[in-house]
């Protein structure tokens, strides 16, 4: 019985229990836990139990990959009300009251009881042993996934409640909060202590689907890289001031730890990046699981029945009267995690990601192609239209396909960007940064020119990583993250409202900030001059070929140049049909459309007046001229209202969060 398969079974076994506090959760099984913990069968079904909780569409499911999915250069939601919500996260705009919230942070402690549970009640069985490869194996899964989600908390909340013991085995109820620095140093030591006991993912049944000493390894280094570079932090004697940007003095040291486990996974060779990148992908779209390649540990979703990624990645697929027909088989497809409209622009033209992942069209319920005129394209890493066999063409949302929580691609650049911190780019930073962009060209001479171009000094080869990190892991929930641990989340995300803005102003005649944006990327004229307002396309047959397009059956548009302005095209045949793109000027109020306004409202926006705001502590404060000046980016969230009330007191909302 495959892994996801039994996983489902647990999780509908789990679903059948109420939760109504994040900390009141019950064991899966029937059985009391001195029997479960005494039975190796039982201990197995526990242990599924901790990695159904991964399933869970408000956390890993879905949620993380397009609720959280903060807006940046790469990631971008698009949203045109100009006031202020409860729930809009990804446009830095939200409150304590958001419910997406509160059902996130349930479901990861619900998670992270259930991890607890394990560790302790295992650690009390009578069959702990050390020497018991299969019991120490399965302590280090529960450790290492216990580990994921106080990290994702940490870097969603900041210091958050913790607590290493069961609530059935702790007189606190409720867990205190804890220092995320202090957080970090604990799981980091938790899983140097386990790993030597795990197996690597080829030696174990059901591979990268199940977490190995090499997942182990790659979680403690994320963990340290994350814990060695800014995060915004309260001020605790002004809660309505956001805070401010601090990384750990010591903040090397956790770069050390980061370079020294990115190096044990790559010294221990079980991982590469021998397939193509648009292969790794459609591989997991149809449910091919590969244990010696990119991926290091896949969350293990069900078919038709848990994980949303196929859904809300890739093209939209309309339906009808609830079907699709024709030749979409596939059935209803969200296409809702969407990339930047300006994201394709900044890969190198012979960049084999580049056309695999900006997707321009999206399909009808019978499968006719749709030119995709909008502030946005689709993320085409994943999708559901990309599997060879149907789920039927009534299914929905929930897909199957494997989310990859961590990727080969990851610890290289990890090793790449921790190794230039401590010592510049050296040879061996150089040759992790070079098997990352070798797999995204053919011609590898341009790849070892690049890698030298870059390598003149840290602060070009570390804009070489992120850059390159953000070409590799679109839709993956890591860009905004990168930028904040870097510092320089502000700066982006200044000049990805500024490209909305100025072309739009430019569509209407000339922008004033044009210019600046151009020269900040680096390609003068590209947007004022060469940006193609008209795009000219067709319908075509399919080719065939996955790397053409992922799906050989629907057919596809030829698009004709979609990166330079052009004239039309002629074919008498088969004649090319015109889309007026980035039309982004709102002619009734004289300024760009309310989409360009107030898409990053909770950190930039404008004003049908043509006033342009930073917001700096709450308040809108007039746009500086540049970037070298900008108030933090509150992108921490705040706790959950219900789990403030549920604390009685304890918890307390700073960064200007009013509960």
């Amino acid at each position: 019985m495959k892994l996801k398969n039994i996983l489902l079974t647990v999780l509908t076994v789990a679903c059948l229990y109420s939760c109504e506090d994040y900390l009141d959760v019950e064991a899966v099984s029937s059985f009391d836990s001195d029997y479960v913990y005494s039975n190796k069968d039982e201990i197995s079904r526990a242990l599924n139990g901790v990695y159904a909780q991964l399933l869970n569409n408000d956390t890993y499911g879905k949620a993380y990959l397009e609720t959280f999915c903060l807006n940046s250069d790469v990631d971008m939601y698009v949203n045109s009300n100009n006031v202020s919500t409860n729930d809009q996260y990804r446009r830095f705009d939200c409150t304590s009251e958001g419910s997406a919230i509160n059902k996130a942070w349930i479901a990861a402690y619900r998670g992270i009881e259930y991890a607890n549970n394990f560790v302790y009640y295992l650690e009390n069985s009578p069959l702990y042993d050390e020497t018991d490869a299969d019991i120490m194996q399965q302590m280090g899964e529960a450790k290492v996934m216990r580990a994921m989600f106080y990290h994702d908390l940490i870097v969603m909340f900041g210091d958050i409640p913790f607590s290493l013991t069961p609530t059935s085995a702790n007189d606190n109820f409720v867990m205190p909060v804890v220092d995320r620095e202090e957080i970090h140093k604990q799981l980091i030591a938790d899983l140097e202590a386990i790993a030597p006991y795990m197996s690597f993912a080829t030696d174990l049944d059901y591979g990268v689907e199940r977490v190995s000493k090499e997942f182990c390894w790659s979680m403690i280094a994320r963990m340290a890289l994350t814990c060695g570079g800014y995060s915004l932090h309260p001020d605790t004697a002004n809660t309505s001031k956001y805070g401010t940007m601090q990384r750990p003095e010591n903040y090397t040291d956790y770069y050390k730890i980061t370079a020294q486990y990115c190096d044990s996974v790559i010294s221990s060779g079980t991982h590469s990046l021998a397939l193509p990148y648009n292969t790794v992908f459609i591989n997991e779209c149809n449910y091919v699981v590969v244990n010696n390649d990119d991926p290091i540990f896949e969350i293990p979703f069900a078919m038709n029945s848990t994980g949303s990624i196929g859904y809300i990645q890739g093209p939209t697929g309309n339906n009808y009267e609830g079907e699709t027909s024709g030749t979409n088989i596939w059935g209803k497809s969200g296409g809702s995690a969407r990339l930047s409209a300006f994201y394709r622009f900044q890969f190198d033209s012979l960049d084999l990601r580049r056309e695999f992942l900006n997707g321009l069209w999206y399909y009808d319920y019978d499968g006719t192609p749709i030119i995709r005129r909008d502030y946005t394209v689709h993320n085409n890493k994943w999708s559901k239209l990309w599997s060879s066999k149907s789920m039927g063409t009534n299914s929905d949302s929930n897909t199957g396909i494997n989310y990859p929580y961590m990727r080969y691609a990851d610890v290289l650049l990890m090793y790449a960007e921790a190794l230039n911190e401590l010592n510049g780019p050296g040879a061996e930073a150089k040759e992790a940064l070079q098997q990352v962009r070798a797999r995204a060209f053919d011609d590898q001479s341009k790849v070892t020119e690049y890698v030298e171009s870059v390598s003149t000094s840290k602060e070009t080869f570390l804009k070489a990583v992120l850059n390159e990190r953000k070409w590799e892991f679109a839709g993956e929930n890591m860009r905004w993250k990168d930028l904040v641990r870097n510092n320089i989340y502000g700066e982006v995300l200044y000049y990805s409202f500024l490209r909305y803005y100025s072309v739009a102003e430019n569509s209407a005649g000339s922008s004033d900030y044009i210019e600046r944006v151009e020269t900040y990327d680096g390609k003068p004229g590209y947007l004022e001059l060469t940006l193609p307002y008209n795009i000219y396309y067709r319908i075509v047959s399919n080719p065939g070929d996955v790397n053409v397009y992922p799906n050989t059956q629907l057919d596809i548009l030829e698009i004709y140049n979609p990166y330079i302005a052009t004239q039309r095209p002629t074919d008498a045949t088969n004649p090319w049909s015109t889309a007026d793109f980035y039309g982004w000027w709102n002619e009734s109020v004289g300024c760009p459309t309310d989409q360009c306004l107030y898409s990053f409202f909770g950190f930039i926006r404008g004003d049908e007046r043509g006033n342009l705001y930073v917001v700096d502590n709450g308040a809108p404060t007039t746009m500086p001229s540049d970037a070298s000046n900008l108030p933090v980016v509150r992108y921490i969230l705040p706790y959950p209202n219900a789990a403030i009330q549920r604390s009685a007191g304890a918890y307390q909302n700073y960064y200007g969060y009013l509960k």
